[in-house]
Protein backbone atom coordinates (compact mmCIF):
# COMPACT_ATOMS: atom_id res chain seq x y z
CA UNK A 1 0.00 0.00 0.00
CA UNK A 2 1.43 3.41 -0.98
CA UNK A 3 2.60 5.68 1.82
CA UNK A 4 0.11 8.45 1.24
CA UNK A 5 -2.80 6.02 1.02
CA UNK A 6 -1.64 4.37 4.24
CA UNK A 7 -1.65 7.78 5.91
CA UNK A 8 -5.12 8.55 4.54
CA UNK A 9 -6.44 5.20 5.72
CA UNK A 10 -4.92 5.69 9.17
CA UNK A 11 -6.34 9.19 9.42
CA UNK A 12 -9.80 7.91 8.49
CA UNK A 13 -9.55 5.05 10.99
CA UNK A 14 -8.42 7.39 13.78
CA UNK A 15 -11.19 9.89 13.03
CA UNK A 16 -13.80 7.11 13.09
CA UNK A 17 -12.30 5.63 16.27
CA UNK A 18 -12.36 9.03 17.99
CA UNK A 19 -15.89 9.90 16.90
CA UNK A 20 -17.35 6.51 17.78
CA UNK A 21 -15.42 6.50 21.05
CA UNK A 22 -17.11 9.73 22.08
CA UNK A 23 -20.44 8.37 20.90
CA UNK A 24 -19.94 5.09 22.75
CA UNK A 25 -19.47 7.05 25.97
CA UNK A 26 -22.87 8.64 25.47
CA UNK A 27 -25.02 5.65 24.53
CA UNK A 28 -27.00 3.92 27.24
CA UNK A 29 -29.48 1.83 25.29
CA UNK A 30 -28.90 -1.19 23.10
CA UNK A 31 -29.61 0.91 19.99
CA UNK A 32 -26.12 2.34 20.43
CA UNK A 33 -24.40 -1.00 19.95
CA UNK A 34 -23.51 -0.08 16.36
CA UNK A 35 -21.43 2.81 17.70
CA UNK A 36 -19.49 0.51 20.01
CA UNK A 37 -18.90 -2.08 17.28
CA UNK A 38 -17.68 0.62 14.88
CA UNK A 39 -15.28 1.85 17.57
CA UNK A 40 -13.77 -1.60 17.99
CA UNK A 41 -13.51 -2.20 14.23
CA UNK A 42 -11.80 1.17 13.70
CA UNK A 43 -9.31 0.36 16.46
CA UNK A 44 -8.44 -2.98 14.87
CA UNK A 45 -8.07 -1.26 11.48
CA UNK A 46 -5.38 0.94 13.07
CA UNK A 47 -3.56 -2.21 14.19
CA UNK A 48 -3.84 -3.81 10.75
CA UNK A 49 -2.37 -0.72 9.11
CA UNK A 50 0.57 -0.53 11.51
CA UNK A 51 3.00 -2.67 9.43
CA UNK A 52 2.72 -0.25 6.49
CA UNK A 53 2.93 2.77 8.79
CA UNK A 54 6.04 1.29 10.37
CA UNK A 55 7.80 1.40 7.01
CA UNK A 56 6.82 5.04 6.54
CA UNK A 57 8.12 5.93 10.01
CA UNK A 58 11.45 4.24 9.34
CA UNK A 59 11.93 6.18 6.12
CA UNK A 60 11.03 9.41 7.87
CA UNK A 61 13.41 8.86 10.78
CA UNK A 62 16.34 8.63 8.39
CA UNK A 63 15.78 12.30 7.52
CA UNK A 64 16.29 13.36 11.17
CA UNK A 65 13.74 16.19 11.17
CA UNK A 66 12.57 17.83 14.39
CA UNK A 67 9.00 17.64 13.15
CA UNK A 68 9.18 13.88 13.64
CA UNK A 69 9.08 14.31 17.41
CA UNK A 70 5.38 15.18 17.42
CA UNK A 71 4.76 12.24 15.12
CA UNK A 72 6.57 9.89 17.47
CA UNK A 73 4.58 11.25 20.43
CA UNK A 74 1.38 10.66 18.47
CA UNK A 75 2.51 7.16 17.56
CA UNK A 76 3.24 6.36 21.19
CA UNK A 77 -0.10 7.70 22.42
CA UNK A 78 -2.02 5.78 19.75
CA UNK A 79 -0.15 2.60 20.70
CA UNK A 80 -1.00 3.10 24.38
CA UNK A 81 -4.63 3.83 23.47
CA UNK A 82 -4.95 0.64 21.44
CA UNK A 83 -3.12 -1.51 24.01
CA UNK A 84 -5.26 -0.16 26.87
CA UNK A 85 -8.42 -0.74 24.81
CA UNK A 86 -7.42 -4.36 24.25
CA UNK A 87 -6.63 -4.73 27.96
CA UNK A 88 -10.05 -3.38 28.90
CA UNK A 89 -11.79 -5.68 26.43
CA UNK A 90 -9.93 -8.60 28.02
CA UNK A 91 -11.14 -7.43 31.46
CA UNK A 92 -7.63 -6.76 32.76
CA UNK A 93 -7.69 -5.63 36.37
CA UNK A 94 -6.52 -2.20 37.54
CA UNK A 95 -2.82 -1.52 37.96
CA UNK A 96 -1.74 0.78 40.81
CA UNK A 97 -5.36 1.88 41.15
CA UNK A 98 -5.64 2.89 37.48
CA UNK A 99 -7.98 0.98 35.17
CA UNK A 100 -7.33 0.12 31.54
CA UNK A 101 -10.32 2.23 30.51
CA UNK A 102 -8.86 5.28 32.27
CA UNK A 103 -5.57 4.81 30.44
CA UNK A 104 -7.41 4.24 27.15
CA UNK A 105 -9.45 7.44 27.40
CA UNK A 106 -6.60 9.59 28.76
CA UNK A 107 -4.18 8.54 26.03
CA UNK A 108 -6.84 9.08 23.35
CA UNK A 109 -7.61 12.59 24.59
CA UNK A 110 -3.92 13.48 24.80
CA UNK A 111 -3.39 12.17 21.26
CA UNK A 112 -5.76 14.75 19.78
CA UNK A 113 -3.26 17.63 20.08
CA UNK A 114 -0.23 15.99 18.39
CA UNK A 115 -2.60 14.45 15.81
CA UNK A 116 -3.96 17.87 14.83
CA UNK A 117 -0.43 19.32 14.74
CA UNK A 118 0.87 16.41 12.68
CA UNK A 119 -1.93 16.67 10.12
CA UNK A 120 -1.52 20.45 9.87
CA UNK A 121 2.26 20.21 9.35
CA UNK A 122 2.15 17.27 6.95
CA UNK A 123 -1.24 17.38 5.22
CA UNK A 124 -2.19 14.55 2.88
CA UNK A 125 -4.66 15.75 0.28
CA UNK A 126 -7.28 13.43 -1.10
CA UNK A 127 -7.05 12.82 -4.88
CA UNK A 128 -9.58 11.32 -7.24
CA UNK A 129 -7.14 8.46 -7.83
CA UNK A 130 -7.47 7.58 -4.13
CA UNK A 131 -11.09 6.67 -4.83
CA UNK A 132 -10.47 4.34 -7.76
CA UNK A 133 -11.70 0.76 -7.84
CA UNK A 134 -8.48 -0.74 -6.46
CA UNK A 135 -8.40 1.68 -3.53
CA UNK A 136 -12.08 1.04 -2.83
CA UNK A 137 -11.54 -2.73 -2.83
CA UNK A 138 -8.59 -2.34 -0.45
CA UNK A 139 -10.62 -0.15 1.90
CA UNK A 140 -13.46 -2.65 1.85
CA UNK A 141 -11.03 -5.51 2.50
CA UNK A 142 -9.47 -3.61 5.41
CA UNK A 143 -12.88 -2.90 6.93
CA UNK A 144 -14.02 -6.49 6.45
CA UNK A 145 -10.79 -7.84 7.93
CA UNK A 146 -11.09 -5.54 10.93
CA UNK A 147 -14.70 -6.59 11.40
CA UNK A 148 -13.84 -10.28 11.26
CA UNK A 149 -10.96 -9.76 13.70
CA UNK A 150 -13.25 -7.87 16.10
CA UNK A 151 -15.86 -10.63 15.95
CA UNK A 152 -13.21 -13.33 16.45
CA UNK A 153 -11.79 -11.51 19.47
CA UNK A 154 -15.28 -11.19 20.95
CA UNK A 155 -15.91 -14.92 20.39
CA UNK A 156 -12.58 -15.84 22.00
CA UNK A 157 -13.49 -13.77 25.05
CA UNK A 158 -16.77 -15.66 25.41
CA UNK A 159 -15.15 -19.07 24.80
CA UNK A 160 -12.50 -18.21 27.35
CA UNK A 161 -15.28 -17.98 29.96
CA UNK A 162 -15.04 -14.20 30.13
CA UNK A 163 -17.37 -12.55 32.62
CA UNK A 164 -20.66 -10.92 31.66
CA UNK A 165 -20.19 -7.99 29.30
CA UNK A 166 -22.74 -5.44 28.20
CA UNK A 167 -23.21 -4.13 24.65
CA UNK A 168 -21.20 -1.05 25.68
CA UNK A 169 -18.21 -3.27 26.45
CA UNK A 170 -18.61 -2.74 30.20
CA UNK A 171 -17.88 -5.68 32.51
CA UNK A 172 -20.17 -6.76 35.33
CA UNK A 173 -19.24 -5.55 38.82
CA UNK A 174 -21.50 -6.10 41.83
CA UNK A 175 -24.94 -6.78 40.39
CA UNK A 176 -27.35 -7.27 43.32
CA UNK A 177 -24.39 -6.75 45.65
CA UNK A 178 -23.93 -2.97 46.00
CA UNK A 179 -20.99 -3.36 48.38
CA UNK A 180 -19.03 -4.85 45.45
CA UNK A 181 -19.81 -2.00 43.08
CA UNK A 182 -16.80 0.27 42.45
CA UNK A 183 -16.98 3.73 43.99
CA UNK A 184 -16.32 6.12 41.13
CA UNK A 185 -16.88 9.80 40.48
CA UNK A 186 -16.51 12.04 37.45
CA UNK A 187 -13.11 13.76 37.23
CA UNK A 188 -12.58 16.03 40.25
CA UNK A 189 -15.61 14.95 42.28
CA UNK A 190 -14.96 13.48 45.73
CA UNK A 191 -17.19 11.64 48.17
CA UNK A 192 -18.64 14.31 50.49
CA UNK A 193 -19.20 13.83 54.21
CA UNK A 194 -22.97 14.27 54.59
CA UNK A 195 -24.99 13.73 57.73
CA UNK A 196 -28.51 12.56 56.74
CA UNK A 197 -30.01 14.43 59.66
CA UNK A 198 -28.57 17.73 58.40
CA UNK A 199 -29.14 17.10 54.69
CA UNK A 200 -32.09 18.61 52.86
CA UNK A 201 -33.14 18.57 49.22
CA UNK A 202 -34.06 21.89 47.65
CA UNK A 203 -36.74 21.78 44.96
CA UNK A 204 -37.38 24.82 42.77
CA UNK A 205 -40.23 24.51 40.27
CA UNK A 206 -43.54 26.10 39.32
CA UNK A 207 -44.81 25.59 42.89
CA UNK A 208 -41.98 27.67 44.34
CA UNK A 209 -38.93 26.72 46.38
CA UNK A 210 -39.14 24.20 49.21
CA UNK A 211 -36.87 21.90 51.20
CA UNK A 212 -37.42 18.20 51.79
CA UNK A 213 -35.61 16.19 54.45
CA UNK A 214 -34.75 12.51 54.28
CA UNK A 215 -37.74 11.92 56.60
CA UNK A 216 -40.02 13.75 54.14
CA UNK A 217 -38.80 11.64 51.25
CA UNK A 218 -39.14 8.39 53.14
CA UNK A 219 -42.67 9.34 54.13
CA UNK A 220 -43.64 9.67 50.46
CA UNK A 221 -44.92 6.63 48.52
CA UNK A 222 -41.88 4.64 47.46
CA UNK A 223 -41.42 2.73 44.22
CA UNK A 224 -38.90 0.06 43.25
CA UNK A 225 -37.22 -0.13 39.87
CA UNK A 226 -34.76 -2.51 38.32
CA UNK A 227 -32.11 -0.56 36.41
CA UNK A 228 -28.57 -1.02 35.14
CA UNK A 229 -25.89 1.45 36.17
CA UNK A 230 -23.43 1.41 33.26
CA UNK A 231 -20.38 3.47 34.18
CA UNK A 232 -18.13 4.99 31.53
CA UNK A 233 -15.30 3.64 33.68
CA UNK A 234 -15.98 0.29 31.99
CA UNK A 235 -18.23 -1.57 34.45
CA UNK A 236 -21.94 -2.14 34.97
CA UNK A 237 -24.20 -3.41 37.74
CA UNK A 238 -27.88 -4.35 37.68
CA UNK A 239 -29.55 -3.30 40.92
CA UNK A 240 -32.98 -2.90 42.47
CA UNK A 241 -33.37 0.76 43.41
CA UNK A 242 -36.04 2.20 45.71
CA UNK A 243 -37.06 5.80 46.19
CA UNK A 244 -39.40 8.55 45.02
CA UNK A 245 -40.09 9.29 41.33
CA UNK A 246 -39.19 12.87 40.48
CA UNK A 247 -42.63 13.29 38.91
CA UNK A 248 -44.15 12.81 42.39
CA UNK A 249 -42.67 16.00 43.82
CA UNK A 250 -41.34 18.08 40.90
CA UNK A 251 -43.76 20.16 38.78
CA UNK A 252 -42.32 20.32 35.29
CA UNK A 253 -45.29 21.84 33.44
CA UNK A 254 -43.77 25.35 33.52
CA UNK A 255 -40.34 24.52 32.12
CA UNK A 256 -38.43 22.73 29.39
CA UNK A 257 -35.82 20.95 31.46
CA UNK A 258 -35.13 19.69 34.98
CA UNK A 259 -31.65 20.20 36.41
CA UNK A 260 -30.34 17.80 39.06
CA UNK A 261 -27.41 19.17 41.05
CA UNK A 262 -25.07 17.39 43.46
CA UNK A 263 -23.67 18.68 46.73
CA UNK A 264 -20.34 18.85 44.88
CA UNK A 265 -21.74 21.17 42.20
CA UNK A 266 -21.90 18.44 39.57
CA UNK A 267 -25.12 18.79 37.53
CA UNK A 268 -27.01 17.23 34.63
CA UNK A 269 -30.10 18.55 32.83
CA UNK A 270 -32.93 16.40 31.45
CA UNK A 271 -35.99 17.22 29.35
CA UNK A 272 -39.07 17.57 31.53
CA UNK A 273 -40.60 14.70 29.56
CA UNK A 274 -38.10 12.43 31.35
CA UNK A 275 -39.55 13.17 34.80
CA UNK A 276 -41.68 10.03 34.77
CA UNK A 277 -38.58 7.88 34.21
CA UNK A 278 -36.26 9.49 36.77
CA UNK A 279 -36.05 8.17 40.31
CA UNK A 280 -34.52 9.78 43.39
CA UNK A 281 -33.18 6.64 45.04
CA UNK A 282 -32.69 6.32 48.80
CA UNK A 283 -32.08 2.56 48.90
CA UNK A 284 -30.42 -0.09 46.76
CA UNK A 285 -30.96 -3.83 47.13
CA UNK A 286 -33.19 -3.16 50.12
CA UNK A 287 -30.64 -1.17 52.14
CA UNK A 288 -29.84 2.56 52.40
CA UNK A 289 -27.29 3.89 49.94
CA UNK A 290 -23.69 4.02 51.13
CA UNK A 291 -21.82 7.36 51.05
CA UNK A 292 -19.73 6.24 48.09
CA UNK A 293 -22.80 5.33 46.10
CA UNK A 294 -24.65 8.59 46.64
CA UNK A 295 -26.23 8.69 50.11
CA UNK A 296 -28.52 10.16 51.25
CA UNK A 297 -30.08 10.32 47.75
CA UNK A 298 -28.94 9.76 44.19
CA UNK A 299 -30.55 9.93 40.80
CA UNK A 300 -31.42 6.78 38.87
CA UNK A 301 -31.69 7.48 35.13
CA UNK A 302 -32.51 4.22 33.29
CA UNK A 303 -31.17 3.99 29.75
CA UNK A 304 -28.40 6.56 30.37
CA UNK A 305 -24.72 6.08 31.14
CA UNK A 306 -23.47 6.47 34.69
CA UNK A 307 -22.42 10.12 34.46
CA UNK A 308 -26.11 11.04 34.23
CA UNK A 309 -26.83 9.30 37.56
CA UNK A 310 -26.09 12.30 39.78
CA UNK A 311 -24.98 11.32 43.29
CA UNK A 312 -25.47 13.23 46.57
CA UNK A 313 -28.37 15.18 45.06
CA UNK A 314 -28.78 18.56 46.76
CA UNK A 315 -31.03 20.51 44.40
CA UNK A 316 -33.61 19.81 41.70
CA UNK A 317 -34.83 22.76 39.66
CA UNK A 318 -36.95 23.41 36.59
CA UNK A 319 -36.11 26.13 34.07
CA UNK A 320 -37.01 27.17 30.56
CA UNK A 321 -33.66 26.53 28.88
CA UNK A 322 -33.43 23.79 26.25
CA UNK A 323 -32.15 20.45 27.63
CA UNK A 324 -29.14 20.53 25.29
CA UNK A 325 -27.86 23.79 26.82
CA UNK A 326 -25.09 22.00 28.72
CA UNK A 327 -21.79 20.33 27.84
CA UNK A 328 -22.36 16.87 26.31
CA UNK A 329 -20.08 15.54 29.03
CA UNK A 330 -19.61 17.18 32.46
CA UNK A 331 -16.55 19.44 32.70
CA UNK A 332 -16.13 19.14 36.47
Amino acid sequence: MAGRRTNLALLAALVVATGTGVGAFAVGTVTGRTMVVAHGVAGIAVVLLSPWKQQIVRRGLRRRRRAHRAGLVLLGLVAVTVAAGVAHAADAGPFAGVTAMQVHVTAAVLAVIPAAWHVARRPVRLRLADLDRRATVRAAALTLGAGVAWRAADALYVLGDGGPRRFTGSHERGSDAPDRMPVTQWLSDVVPDLAPGQWALEVADADGVRRLSVRDLRAAPSVTRRAVLDCTGGWFAAQTWSGVPLAAFVAGDAGRRVVVTSTTGYARAFPVEALDHLLLALDVAGAPLSPGHGAPARLVAPGRRGFWWVKWVRRISVDDLPPWAQPPFPVQ
